[in-house]
């Protein structure tokens, strides 16, 4: 009876303990947001600083032509928009240059050809040697931004000179499998309620969102650009910045439309990269579980947290099984279960009020509800299993990058 208790204590617990954080501090977020909401900066075409967008790209043919268009549409007065072809073997760079000369008129396009593939890292850097922007933004290829993107992310960073970085707000909207609809309540109902969480909570968040996010010029000059020597170059910059002592912040105001996978064996290698990118931060920022400012000693706690549950849990799903084969009993702490499932109902009820009207999201999606608890916990423990298996058999992993297998 111990052993089961201890089981259900790992397996059921920790996710409890983690969705009353979650809840807690992005109910208070949106209560400071709604007191804080009258911009203190108001930016005008005289007074807004000049940004440069960068867009890498490899065999990005199916979607690059309406993340342009939706560039061109932006609200912001004063950018510029470079695209990265690394290395693409499709017709990526002839599409660059037929979307050059189609909006020549009304768009600063400036179009950067490698000739290797070297990652994403690596052609953030080349576009960024380019750029002439006082703030640059990286954006994925197949993202779409909204109007007023921009104007949003670069307005946080000039109300805060200490931000040397704003991520925005993803929203996904490939919703036609039960594979996207679930990851659509995910961002809405765990990533978004994250940030939120994390920023008020902590001041700080664990990572930007490379599908969108704006960058003060100073602070990427001083953390040297991207890192291509590590598989998540979004986790890995934003620790950096920390380290060179500059803020990150969330601005959900800021909406981005992003294609996810719809196969699962392309998300679990998304979220395999992701919980990779987790552990390389730990390693390199060990000390700062000791030294850290505060805020950033709990993001870094609440990682080390997150692995050790993902490896007992495994364990204790272990003695489940054997319970149930050799000793023809199985128990299960019935109220554990029952409050988990509440306090995930409580808080995707919450991501989807407040993100009904930006998200476009409808009322049958709360039908999910119980499919999407599983998924989520289920998707993250295999990913972080696999991670920490693959981090201890190859340390090392750098290199080029792939299209996402997002099933289209």
């Amino acid at each position: 009876m111990w052993l089961s208790n201890l089981n259900t204590f790992f397996v059921i617990g920790y996710p409890i303990f983690v969705s009353v954080i979650w809840i807690t501090g992005s109910l208070f977020f949106g209560l400071f947001r709604r007191q804080q909401r009258q911009r203190r900066t108001r930016l005008t075409p005289q007074t807004a600083p000049f940004v440069s967008i960068l867009v890498p790209a490899h065999n990005e043919t199916a979607t690059l032509e309406s993340a342009v268009y939706s560039l061109a549409k932006l609200d912001y007065p004063h950018y510029e928009v470079i695209l990265i072809d690394d290395a693409s073997t499709d017709a990526t760079l002839a599409m660059m240059q037929r979307l050059k000369k189609h909006w020549a008129a009304t768009l600063a396009l400036t179009i950067v050809a490698l000739p290797v593939n070297q990652g994403k890292a690596n052609a953030l850097n080349q576009g960024y040697q380019v750029a002439q922007g006082d703030y640059l933004m990286a954006i994925d290829a197949d993202s779409l931004l909204a109007p007023d993107a921009v104007s949003q992310l670069v307005t946080t960073l000039a109300e805060n000179p200490r931000y040397g970085a704003v991520t925005g707000k993803p929203v996904v909207r490939n919703r036609t499998s039960l594979l996207g609809r679930l990851q659509l309540l995910e961002y809405v109902a765990v990533i978004d309620l994250i940030k939120k969480a994390q920023s008020y909570l902590t001041g700080n968040i664990t990572t930007v969102s490379g599908v969108l996010v704006a960058f003060r010029r100073e602070a990427l000059d001083a953390v040297g650009g991207w890192n291509p020597d590590v598989l998540t170059e979004d986790i890995d910059i934003t620790w950096r910045l920390y380290r060179h002592h500059w803020r990150v912040a969330y601005e959900p105001q800021a909406i981005c439309w992003i294609l996810v996978p719809e196969r699962m064996r392309g998300l679990i290698k998304q979220r395999q990269r992701w919980a990779r990118g987790g552990l390389e931060v730990l390693v390199t920022n060990w000390r700062g579980l000791f030294t850290a400012p505060i805020g950033q000693r709990w993001l870094l706690a609440e990682s080390v947290i997150s692995n050790i549950w993902a490896t007992l849990t495994a364990f204790g799903m272990l003695a489940y099984g054997f319970q149930l084969l050799f000793l023809h009993s199985l128990s299960l702490d019935g109220n554990l279960l029952v409050l988990m499932f509440i306090l995930n109902g409580i808080q995707f009820t919450i991501g989807f009020f407040a993100s009904q009207y930006t998200a476009q999201l409808k009322g049958p999606e709360l039908l999910l509800v119980p499919i999407y608890v599983l998924y989520y916990w289920l998707i993250n423990l295999v990913s972080c299993l696999l991670a920490i298996g693959s981090y201890l058999v190859n340390p090392q992993r750098t290199g080029t990058w792939r299209s996402p297998d997002r099933g289209l």
